[in-house]
């Protein structure tokens, strides 16, 4: 290849599961033709498949990721304007390694590469992302090979009729409002709603594919990017609010009364639905879920697994089980026969199968679901997170009761309440999620654990 490339740039931008920075200056044409490059050396891939969301940079920067794939021999399928879990689809359905260029849910000026094996395996830095690194910050000579095929594939329609043969909506007529930030659920939305009939009445809110987010942030873990939806699901007097971040892999919830729905809830219910299909299936989830998810997994007679945060441990997990379905607090889902891959478009369709099956409004279907009152994440800046983390399970260790352990952090847990501990992997912060039986008592712990954090700040 000849562009030469900042290698201390490239180690920046190359983060555990993927590829993301600023455009132009830290992520370019540059760095991604190099990277398809590498991403042929490592994996070998006879044929990649390419998709990418609607920054204005992601075309150029996905044909150019093509160019370095096809100069190392490979074949490339072009699938155009796709979401993340549209390119997972692509991967699974074709049968190839794929790349999709995307920055997700963060701010216009950034973009990025996710990528994955055959089948949508997840690449991580232990799993071959610290490879493609290294050849791409080392430069990247010529093959010699004779280039591959460049050519492409529209995969949306098969894409949207795999999703509804896993999760068919059947039942009473639903009036959806769907919140699509501008992201790509404007792009995989229509194809999947016209495919339900009248009977499901789409609301579309920001479907323009725009990725300068004129609207708001496509990110609807922050409460504020929410509101809209919520407004807009009370005055159509709709049954239920769908919003999607950018890439739309993750889905957020709204009930008919304009409340958001927990990620933990709608895990419980996935999973409840799961179990119905096949009894004693194991679950996975995550340590920041509700307790009430592992609960409901075995009362229905499953098996609950809890892993560390993140989604390769929750793929890993998966392989290793067999499990059928997994849930992140953060708004991922993850499904044994979409090829162990997250779907938010898979995830709302299960939301919305199981309220059309019922007469209920949307909240009373979920209160079953909903055990505990949960902080929600709150992150503080400490210098030394895990001298902090040490003093906490002092603390807390030999209270009556309370249960200890050092999976991800720290969890300290309670018959009435529970909380986690956890660094993050790039800043000085501490993130605190806390939950308890009601809110009294998830108020009570929050502060008490949050008062002992910030006390040497």
């Amino acid at each position: 290849m000849a562009d030469t490339l900042d290698p201390g740039n490239v180690r920046a931008v190359f983060k555990a599961y993927d590829v993301r920075g600023l455009v132009p200056d830290q992520v370019d044409e540059a760095l991604a033709r190099a990277s398809g490059a590498a991403f042929v050396r490592v994996t070998g891939a006879a044929t990649v498949v390419v998709g990418h969301d609607m920054r204005p940079s992601s075309p150029g920067m996905a044909g150019a990721f093509a160019e370095g794939a096809s100069a190392e021999g490979a074949d490339v399928v072009m699938i155009g304007l796709a979401s993340t879990d549209q390119l997972y689809f692509a991967s699974g359905h074709l049968g190839h390694p794929g790349a999709m260029f995307t920055a997700s849910h963060n701010p216009a000026q950034y973009n990025g590469i996710k990528m994955c094996r055959s089948h949508a395996q997840p690449i991580g830095m232990e799993t071959g992302l610290a490879e493609i690194r290294d050849l791409v910050a080392g430069g990247i000579g010529p093959s010699g090979r004779i280039p591959g095929d460049i050519s492409t594939h529209d995969v949306l329609e098969a894409y949207a009729a795999h999703l509804l043969e896993l999760a068919p909506v059947r039942g009473r007529r639903l009036k959806v409002v769907v919140d699509a930030g501008n992201g790509m659920a404007g792009h995989t939305a229509p194809a999947v709603f016209e495919r339900l009939g009248p009977d499901v009445e789409l609301v579309p809110m920001y479907f323009e594919l725009d990725g300068t987010f004129p609207n708001h942030e496509a990110n609807p873990i922050e409460p504020a990017n929410l509101r809209d939806l919520q407004e807009r699901v009370v005055a159509e007097g709709a049954d239920i609010g769908l919003a999607f971040d950018g890439d739309a892999d993750r889905c957020f919830l709204v009930d008919e009364r304009g409340r958001l729905v927990s990620p933990s809830t709608l895990t419980a219910l996935i999973a409840a639905r799961e179990l119905a299909k096949e009894p004693g299936a194991t679950v996975i989830h995550n340590l920041i879920t509700s307790r009430a998810v592992p609960e409901i997994v075995t009362e229905l007679g499953g098996k609950p697994v809890r892993t560390r945060v993140g989604h390769s441990f929750i793929k890993a997990t998966m392989a290793e089980t067999g499990a059928i379905f997994g849930g992140e607090h953060s708004g991922h889902f993850y499904f044994r026969d979409f090829w162990r891959a997250d779907s938010g478009m898979l995830a709302a369709l299960h939301a919305l199968a199981a309220l059309a099956e019922t007469p209920r409004p949307l909240s009373d279907l979920l209160a079953e679901f909903e055990r505990y009152v949960l902080s929600g994440e709150i992150n503080s800046e400490v210098a030394d997170p895990a001298a902090v983390i040490d003093d906490l399970e002092s603390e807390y260790a030999g209270r009556d009761g309370v249960t200890t352990d050092r999976l991800d952090g720290l969890t300290v847990s309670h018959p009435d309440w529970t909380f986690n501990v956890r660094p993050s992997n790039t800043e000085p912060l501490l993130r605190l999620n806390a939950e308890g039986r009601d809110e009294e008592t998830m108020v009570r712990v929050r502060d008490d654990v949050l008062a002992r954090i910030r006390s040497d700040r």
